[in-house]
């Protein structure tokens, strides 16, 4: 295996890994031009220990080092759990508003920070939270995962979310642009639609990517999900929602993250390297490519996108210097102790 550093900016493509370690397949794999980051999944985590050593062999590999993110929200969605905190689902924090606003707040920054410290201390750079979809009560993939049905309260919890994830050292990405909640259907296995007009989306589901946490997200991922009256595409192959709304109207400038390009939703735009195309003339920065090794492989060979600068550099401003990067520093960490203990205390009252 080729033990040389490979000095490249990042690429504009995010793939997965199969197991605890990497293979020399993979390692190579890796250093492809196009690659910038990799996704983890539960199936990468048997131990702390192992952790830290599969995104150390990981961040070795490249110079600039490659970005390492996962979907670890709380609640359903949590992707390391055995030696880390259990993050209670965002729903359950919002219901705490409803008997203190205050103390939701408090709750809700507790747990960035929590989810943050922890994750910055085994070598993750990023976390794709938090969400900012609403609850409607009817997505089949959405539900608790979102902090409330209220929009201004959403904004206000997830920004108070975000406080802690700064403080752990860890940046922001808003999740399902413009909003998936109103959409029934799983984007994971079926195409949603959402057939609302411009101005009830506007009002409500991108409330909080206009409020100030929408001003302090350094990364937003676009939901696959079509909104027939305004686009036939989805909102992550759509340029009237990534450049004319996120990027000009609302007035974004961080990075822009497809979602899975594997999943159902995003089959619509054709085959693998069909849908990189799609989602990066559209604004994407980064694609994900998930689960689908055959297609990972495909993309790398078949698509040659030009490489840009500044999406290098927005991919670059990613990764935040944080006080938890020592693996024992959690520990030795009040504000990270004290937001533990209210994390943990809300989990058991759950029970």
């Amino acid at each position: 295996m080729n033990d040389q550093v490979t000095r490249l900016p990042p690429g504009p493509v995010m793939l997965d890994v199969a197991g605890l370690e990497l293979t020399p397949a993979e390692a190579e794999m890796l250093r492809h031009p196009l690659v910038g980051g990799v996704i983890l999944f539960a199936r990468n985590y048997q131990d702390g220990r192992q952790l830290r050593a599969l995104t150390a062999h990981i961040h070795a590999l490249r110079e600039p080092a490659l970005l390492i993110a996962v979907d670890h929200e709380g609640g359903r969605v949590q992707r390391f759990r055995d030696g880390f905190t259990r993050i209670p689902s965002m729903g359950a924090i919002g219901r705490l508003w409803r008997s203190s606003a205050e103390g939701a707040l408090e709750t809700a920054e507790a747990a960035g920070r929590v989810l943050a410290a922890e994750l910055v201390a085994h070598g993750v750079d990023l976390s794709f939270a938090p969400v900012l979809d609403l609850d409607y009560g009817c997505s089949r993939v959405i539900g608790d995962r979102a902090f409330h049905s209220d929009p201004e309260i959403t904004a206000a919890l997830a920004d108070a979310f975000a406080d802690g994830l700064a403080d752990g050292g860890m940046a922001a990405v808003g999740k399902h642009f413009p909003g998936h909640g109103f959409a029934e259907a799983d984007s994971h296995v079926e195409i949603p639609r959402d057939g609302r007009a411009f101005e009830q989306i506007w009002a409500r589901d991108m409330l909080p990517y206009r409020s100030r946490i929408g001003r302090r997200l350094d990364g937003v991922m676009p939901a696959h999900v079509i909104y027939s009256t305004l686009d036939p595409s989805p909102a992550g192959f759509s340029r009237f929602w990534l450049q004319d709304v996120l990027r000009g109207r609302i007035g974004f400038s961080g990075t822009i993250f497809s979602d899975d390009l594997t999943m159902e939703g995003a089959t619509v735009a054709g085959g693998i390297v069909a849908r990189a195309g799609a989602a990066v003339d559209a604004g994407c920065d980064m694609v994900l490519v998930c689960n689908r090794p055959d297609l990972s492989a495909e993309l790398l060979d078949g698509w040659r996108p030009q490489l840009r600068t500044d999406v290098a550099d927005r991919v670059l401003a990613m990764r935040r210097p944080s006080r938890f990067a020592d693996p024992a520093a959690p520990d030795r960490d009040g504000a990270y102790l004290a937001s533990r203990r209210a994390i943990e205390a809300l989990t058991a009252a759950l029970a």
